[in-house]
């Protein structure tokens, strides 16, 4: 369950983090998070950041610019100085920062690229969730999703499915997972957004790995970072004879 560190620099690093490993505490589970393993391994990066409240409880999240959910695995900057922090908390704010995830989704698609910029707010029915269409609760905020198919295929069940590239352009919580359910190709063996929906393809877990990321450092040098697939993607992928 630790971090693999992809890049470090005297300012942040760019970690792959694995499946199933949360990012800060939530307040709810008793379990040890990416916050954990950053202050064992750089104490002084205590402090640099911006904590979160919970029932009344700060929550210290050192280092944390952005964040994937719990059951998404891959490429994550982590600030070590308040300098980085908001060097890097700019660019996520004025959206330059490049992602790029890879999922797998059920079904194929009629086209092979396209735009979902449907707004994103609260279900009214479950409060773990997001929403994007009818059935809103709350303010609706604006979230773009740009998706790109790079294969489809048919499983040994005669099930259908598709590999894509996903580029949010904005951060919106559980945003390409709400986007893709909206269209009708609901993430792989996500849970939380297509219960009726078994799990595929070898994955126990949401079938969404964060593959890219390209920002400008401290020195306004472009970097990009890739991060390696796990064992559940690298498997899929080999199986059904993508990219």
């Amino acid at each position: 369950m630790e971090p693999k560190i992809l890049l470090e620099t005297q300012d942040y690093l760019v970690l792959n983090k694995p499946a199933g490993l949360m990012v800060h505490p939530d307040g709810k589970k008793d379990t040890l998070t990416l916050t954990d393993w950053i202050i064992s391994k750089y104490p002084e990066m205590k402090g640099i950041g911006e904590p979160v409240r919970w029932n009344d409880e700060e929550i210290d999240r050192p280092g944390i610019v952005h964040r994937l959910d719990e059951e998404t695995s891959g490429v994550l900057i982590v600030a070590k100085t308040k300098e980085a922090f908001a060097h890097f908390k700019k660019q996520f704010m004025d959206r330059t920062i490049e992602k790029q995830y890879h999922a797998f989704v059920w079904g194929h698609f009629k086209e092979k690229e396209g735009i979902i910029s449907e707004p994103i707010g609260r279900n009214k029915n479950d409060f773990r969730r997001r929403h994007a269409g009818r059935g809103l609760r709350g303010q609706a905020k604006e979230a773009v999703t740009k998706w790109q198919v790079i294969s489809e295929f048919v499983d040994e069940n005669d099930n259908k499915f598709s590999f894509v590239k996903l580029f949010p352009k904005t951060g919106r919580t559980h945003q390409l997972r709400v986007h893709m359910k909206f269209i009708q190709r609901p993430i792989v063996s996500d849970t939380l957004y297509a219960p009726t929906k078994s799990g595929a393809l070898g994955f126990s877990r949401v079938a969404l790995h964060a593959r890219k990321i390209s920002f400008l450092d401290l020195g306004g040098s472009k970097v990009e970072i890739e991060a390696p697939y796990p064992e559940d993607f690298g498997s899929a992928v080999a199986k059904y004879g993508i990219l």
